[in-house]
């Protein structure tokens, strides 16, 4: 009688871990709408980029920039809709970083110095070491 109320007990619990639970329904917005942007200028590093989007239903535009090593900057616009897919222009355009101003004075004028003839300079003997003649050091 045991084994059969340990039988039915096991056969319920395969029942019961057989049901799937139904998955939640995802809500989709029919027109999203958004709007982001961020900017970045960084004199320490030199890092000088920026981005903005805007979302109106299916239709997203935006553009981004950023300072490529050679010294341009490289802004990409871009849209993207169902009907045209992706599409981006590429510009490049020089960077302009203002410079620090400075106020630089004239150098003073300074006369040349006279003409004065001078000796040559001779290098000193090198010392040469004693010539040992003692029949001790041959």
């Amino acid at each position: 009688m045991n084994s059969k109320v340990v039988v039915f007990i096991c056969m319920m619990g395969l029942a019961a871990a057989s049901v799937v639970a139904p998955l939640p329904v995802a809500r989709l917005d029919p027109f999203p709408q958004y709007s982001y942007g961020y900017d970045v200028q960084d004199s320490l590093t030199g890092d000088y980029k920026g981005h903005q989007e805007n979302r109106n239903g299916d239709l997203v535009t935006g553009s981004y920039s950023v300072v490529d090593p050679d010294g341009t900057r490289r802004i990409v616009d871009y849209s993207a809709d169902p009907l045209n897919g992706f599409n981006a222009v590429v510009r490049r355009e020089p960077l302009v970083i203002p410079a620090p101003a400075r106020v630089i004075a004239p150098a003073p004028v300074v006369a040349p110095a006279p003409f004065v003839a001078r000796a040559p300079v001779f290098a000193p003997a090198p010392l040469l070491a004693p010539r040992l003649t003692s029949p001790y050091y041959l």
